[in-house]
């Protein structure tokens, strides 16, 4: 849109050229090296530009360093101020690191990858579309909030709230420490990664994980098409309230008072400790210490229980 000013020196037909040259040599020169910067919105909008052992803090403590840009590769470089990253459309972000101060790092962004970076801000990815993070450590509460098509692989994540509401998830070789994660996501997988975290897949859709150790309790309630295939899962009352939930050859490390109200199809390998009022379809394992059918089980329930070695007490 045409502001003020410029409908202004439109109608006078004259221009601001020492304002048009700063903005033309800003706009040709692509290369930016071992400077600081600190002021708000220090390198906005830049396009097709080279980044590197850049560092953003300073007494300014200015805003939104490189907020509308396109087409960008930093490298080496250090983020100390507030929403550096955010409306990026094509970024590539390597060897670089965002300190605790470094809040909401990457929003709204397009075409976005990361790797060999620390995060350690809050909030520190949200509402990206197509964003890929490969060995990277993340340290950030509320990380991965509403995004589309994000790809994390060989990555490290320390977090509260991770992924709410995220879609289009694929994850491989993720470590993660966490509370409450994956909290109404649709269409993931998640293969050969290491999950410790409680209350994690509440409400999601449409997951697939594979090969993978998940250890918390309350694991997946309230799911619909959860596909869990060689995982070992450890942790109380996992899988309540589930629809449509499918374990492929599982292990249930020390799990009681499972699949509570759930309509599931379970082959198990190895024992569980407890099974409770399940709704329907079958539960096969080799030895089930407790079958818990009492008088609060659904009218109806019809699900079949199957032990391997012995008859469930």
């Amino acid at each position: 849109p045409v502001g003020p000013a410029d409908a202004i020196s439109g109608a006078r037909g004259n221009h601001d050229f020492k304002t048009d040259s700063r903005r033309m040599k800003r706009n040709t020169m692509n290369k930016y090296e071992n400077q600081t910067f600190d002021a708000e919105r220090a390198l906005y909008g830049l396009r097709s530009a080279e980044i590197s052992n850049c560092s953003f803090q300073g007494p300014a403590d200015g805003e939104s360093a490189l907020k509308e840009c396109r087409d960008i590769t930093v490298q080496n470089s250090l983020f100390d101020l507030r929403y550096p990253l955010w409306h990026l459309n094509g970024g590539l972000i390597k060897n670089s690191r965002f300190t605790p101060d470094c809040r909401a790092a990457l929003w709204y962004d397009v075409n976005t990858e990361l790797s060999e970076c620390v995060l350690n801000g809050i909030k520190a990815v949200r509402e990206c579309d197509d964003t890929r993070i490969k060995n990277c450590t993340i340290q950030s509460p509320e990380f991965g909030w509403f995004c589309r098509r994000l790809e994390l692989f060989d990555t490290v994540l320390e977090s509260e709230y991770p992924f709410l509401k995220s879609e289009s998830i694929k994850i491989s070789g993720l470590k993660m420490k966490a509370k409450y994660s994956f909290q109404y996501v649709k269409n993931i997988t998640v293969r050969n990664s290491v999950l410790d975290t409680k209350d994690a897949f509440w409400h999601a859709q449409n997951a697939i994980i594979e090969d993978c150790v998940i250890t918390g309790e309350y694991l997946g309630w309230y799911s619909k098409n959860l596909r869990f295939i060689r995982c070992k899962i450890a942790g109380t009352q996992p899988l309540c309230y589930a629809e449509n939930l499918v374990l492929q050859d599982c292990e249930m490390i020390g799990t009681d008072l499972a699949f509570e109200y759930s309509d599931v199809q379970a082959k198990i390998n190895g024992s569980v400790v407890s099974v409770k009022n399940p709704k329907s379809g079958r539960i096969e394992a080799d030895e089930i210490n407790h079958v818990i059918l009492d008088e609060n089980r659904y009218p109806g329930s019809s699900c079949r229980i199957i032990t391997r070695k012995r008859p469930a007490a």
